[in-house]
């Protein structure tokens, strides 16, 4: 396993300039081999890939951007918990995508993914566009069964088809519920808004017993209103949770192909992810539809992402603080 922060130690100092070194996530150990995946309790995983989409492209560079924007670990400031000193995270590089060959891309992220899953590990996969949710999702149901699905989007992504294409980004929740993958009675979608899809697939929805919130829901509740029925949807057993960054209002988070005005704050997002993975049994994270506009932290977008994997593993470590009964 590589450590990118070696040179820098051998020099007394704890970690590294953020532009500079082997670019992982955090400055986590870098690693390619399964084995050593043995004891690990999170692995970031890249999906670079964008062949899928239906507006603008570009979110094949979105892993990179995110952790160009990760900083060094250390301890959140009103969560007073480190999560990368509780958790042991690695960096798993990236699925082998190929460009222009979206069944085999998947069937590489499946294959990547599943090798994090069954190393008893939470894999944590940046995109990509959403269609990267179907791979990483069939990943952790073989392993855990159907799972529930938090699903923060500005879209259902629930749609048979997107301009006449079964396998697109606007279809893999249609395809994962279909499949038996995601049970969609324990499925929660939250901050949809704008004009798609139609009527035709939110009965399809409520006809399995989806539960969405509308961001005029978000607004009209609140977010701890919001998460608490979530909670309370979900139950116990295994959650994956899914952040499209268009949830967010295109100020917050410009860099995304399907923008949508009158989305979420990042200060709501983050919360949310948070206190999710704090009282929800977490099996998988993605983070998708980066477009970076950027470089490093200047890309506001790519920063948002990585604070959103970020909140979630401090929610993870709280979970596993509070099981070994330390508050």
């Amino acid at each position: 396993m590589i450590d990118p922060l070696e040179r820098w130690r051998a020099l007394g100092l704890p970690d590294k300039p953020d532009y500079a070194g082997l670019l992982t996530f955090a400055g986590m150990p870098y690693t390619q081999d399964p084995a050593e995946l043995a004891g690990v309790d999170v692995a970031v995983v890249g999906a670079p890939t964008d062949d899928l989409v239906s507006d603008r492209p570009g979110t094949r560079f979105g892993p990179r951007a995110i952790r160009a924007a990760s900083c060094p670990p250390g301890p959140h400031l009103e969560a007073k918990v480190d999560a990368f000193a509780k958790l042991r995270v690695v960096d798993f590089g990236d699925a082998a995508v190929l460009p222009a060959d979206p069944v085999r891309t998947h069937e590489q992220i499946e294959s990547t993914v599943s090798q994090v899953v069954e190393a008893g590990a939470i894999p944590v996969v940046l995109g990509g566009d959403h269609s990267i949710t179907e791979p990483n999702v069939r990943a952790a149901a073989a392993r855990h069964g159907p799972v529930g699905l938090v699903h923060f989007d500005t879209h259902t992504d629930t749609g048979t088809e997107v301009f006449g294409v079964e396998h697109s980004h606007g279809t893999p929740m249609y395809r994962l519920v279909r499949d038996g993958h995601v049970d969609p009675a324990r499925y929660v979608q939250i901050g949809l808004r704008g004009y798609w899809p139609g009527e035709a697939e939110f009965s399809w929805q409520r006809d399995r017993g989806i539960t969405s919130f509308f961001m005029h829901d978000v607004r009209d509740l609140g977010i701890r209103e919001v998460v608490e029925r979530t909670v309370a949807t979900v139950g116990d057993g295994p959650v994956f949770l899914s952040v499209d960054v268009d949830v967010l209002d295109p100020s917050i988070a410009p860099g995304t192909g399907t923008p949508e005005p009158g989305g979420m704050t990042s200060a709501d997002l983050l919360w949310a992810c948070r206190e999710l993975s704090r009282r929800c049994e977490l099996v998988g994270i993605d983070v998708v539809e980066v477009l970076p506009t950027a470089v490093g932290s200047a890309d506001v977008t790519a920063l948002v992402a990585d604070r959103v994997v970020r909140e979630a593993l401090t929610g993870i470590a709280l979970r596993r603080r509070e099981a070994d009964g330390r508050t």
